[in-house]
């Protein structure tokens, strides 16, 4: 008997090494696996999309003598396939293809770059666009819809703050929209107005976008798609593997199917639906690891209150440089049939909320959720659910994302972004419990990191430095900004791979570098792990790998 298993393993042993001579050998890189019994390594086999080995450039010289290919990495820094896991995959695809207004430094510079538009604009025709930020201006107030009709009288322009939650639109915009002084406020939303004369500013927050953007002529079909495309390009070369992409309708879902099915995307996608998507999947299940791995959609993403620069997040006490707390734009009774229902056929939910206000009720919502559905009635016992950016959190309710198990999934770039004017929006005590990985990671949390891009940037390099260093891209850090709350660089690389792995139920599959996984990698040109902070922004990806297969070099 013993006899026979020997030469049965023996016999599988040599079947497997004839197979794995037609895979592909990176070798003398600098890897970093985080994987707890082989932190580092220098060669990594795979074959067929997954890893086979993991090891010295010693040990794999058994590969190259059996003819796999061979990939020399020359020492550079290779690390688990990067994942963005907060990521609006269109909307950044669009950025690249319509009027891109990030970094305008000053109102007459965001004037100029609009003006251009409108001058190369058809009478009559929408000029959008959208990436503004009033932070650097000064003064750093919101544009007016007069400072637009100056430049365009005639042709409607609506542009979208660089958050998404605020927009600006001239007198044409509002004029098509219907919007004039008695036009009253949505909930969740606010049309905001002179204080003196009543008119509308032409500042639109949150739901009170929708008042104008249902007149915007849609996008074309290949312009869709296309925004899929340039937005997966940007990914890939920015080293990303996986984008978790923050919200989305079927006929999205269906886009990608088309793109996949034709081999023309290439990136893994985690997609959540808005809840208006919410009844079919909720009726037809998850889609799990279609495409060799590729689409998977088992999430509903809820938006809670607004954004802290457009002065829309849900605060418990007033702003500090304005004469509201912001608001909610869901309720209760919205919200529990949704999080009861999901429960039970095994759906995960992620939550925008920012403001300390909206972050305590979406976690009141989700314990009564919780509480009411018992493990043993649901799907999935351990449903981690998530709040999305999860930004101005009190300490106790901190504590409760560790209790109840709820992940937080945040953007470290937000807060070398938000340093610049989070302090007048909140004032300087509240701002200790402003973008506290620490406090979360001391609590017992995992986090997962990403970019809200087209919100930031997405570059996972800038995500890194932000997460680590808290400081902008210049070396500042503002009054009170608490520089404790930086994580160390294992913990930042943590939350650009393994934990969103787990906040994506993919921990099996990926986030590490061991055997059995899949192949997808990210070399960069430098150690993050050991270059001085100040440089890992300037850090490259030069090669992005997905499946075992170089799918962007530089």
């Amino acid at each position: 008997m013993m006899f026979s298993l020997a030469v049965t393993t023996i016999l599988i042993a040599s079947k497997s090494l004839a197979v794995r001579q037609h895979g592909v050998l990176f070798k003398n890189g600098n890897i970093y696996t985080l994987s707890a019994r082989q932190p580092h390594a220098e060669a990594i086999y795979t074959l067929e999309g997954r890893i086979y080995f993991v090891g010295s450039n010693r040990a794999a010289r058994a590969f190259e003598t059996r003819g796999a290919k061979v990939i020399d990495l020359h020492g550079a820094t290779v690390v688990p396939g990067l994942t963005d896991s907060h990521f609006h995959l269109p909307g950044v695809g669009e950025r690249e293809m319509n009027l891109n207004l990030e970094g305008t430094s000053s109102l007459a510079q965001f004037l100029t770059k609009v003006k251009e538009r409108v001058d190369r604009s058809k009478p009559g025709e929408w000029v959008t666009g959208r990436g503004w930020i009033e932070t650097f201006w000064k003064p750093q107030a919101f544009p007016s819809r007069a400072v637009l009709d100056s430049i365009s009288p005639n042709n409607p322009v609506y542009l979208r703050r660089a958050d998404g939650h605020g927009a600006i639109a001239n007198s044409a915009a509002l004029k098509v929209a219907g919007i004039t002084k008695d036009t009253p406020s949505p909930f969740g939303g606010e049309v905001m107005k002179d204080k003196t004369t009543g008119e509308p500013t032409g500042m639109l927050l949150d739901n009170a976008n929708g008042l104008i953007s249902r007149f915007v002529p849609p996008p074309s079909a290949e312009d869709e798609e296309k925004a899929v495309l340039l937005g997966a390009k940007f990914a890939l070369e920015k080293g990303l593997c996986e984008v978790q992409v923050a919200g989305g309708s079927w006929a999205d879902v269906d886009r990608l199917k088309t793109l996949y099915g034709s081999g023309r995307l290439k990136l893994r996608i985690y997609q959540a639906l808005y809840s208006p998507a919410a009844p079919k999947l909720l009726t037809e299940g998850a889609i799990l690891g279609q495409y060799d791995n590729r689409l998977t959609v088992r999430t509903i993403k809820l938006i809670a209150d607004g954004a802290l620069g457009s002065k829309g997040a849900a605060l418990l006490q007033p702003y500090h440089d304005y004469n509201t707390s912001g608001f909610m734009t869901i309720t209760e009774a919205q919200t529990m049939p949704i999080l009861t229902r999901a429960l039970v056929k095994g759906i995960q939910v992620e939550t925008h909320a920012i403001g300390d206000r909206a972050n305590r009720s979406v976690l009141d919502w989700y314990e009564k959720a919780l509480a009411s559905v018992p493990p043993q009635k649901r799907r999935i016992r351990e449903p981690r659910w998530r709040i999305e950016h999860a930004q101005n959190v009190q300490p106790s309710d901190v504590l409760r994302f560790a209790k109840l198990g709820i992940i937080p999934s945040m953007q470290p770039s937000h807060a070398i972004g938000d340093l610049h004017f989070a302090k007048s929006r909140l004032g300087l005590d509240r701002l200790a419990n402003a973008y506290s990985w620490q406090s979360f990671l001391k609590a017992g949390c995992i986090i997962a990191g990403g970019s809200d891009a087209p919100v930031e940037r997405g570059d996972p390099m800038i995500e890194f430095y932000a997460a680590t260093a808290r400081r902008d891209l210049k070396g500042y850090s503002g009054e009170g900004w608490h520089l404790e709350q930086a994580v160390s660089r294992e913990h930042a690389l943590k939350m650009l791979t393994l934990w969103p792995a787990r906040a994506a139920f993919e921990e099996h599959l990926k986030g590490s570098l061991e055997v059995g996984k899949l192949a997808d990698m990210t070399v960069l040109s430098a150690d993050i792990m050991k270059i001085p902070l100040a440089s890992i922004p300037k850090t490259k990806c030069v090669m992005t790998i997905v499946g075992g297969e170089i799918v962007f070099k530089r």
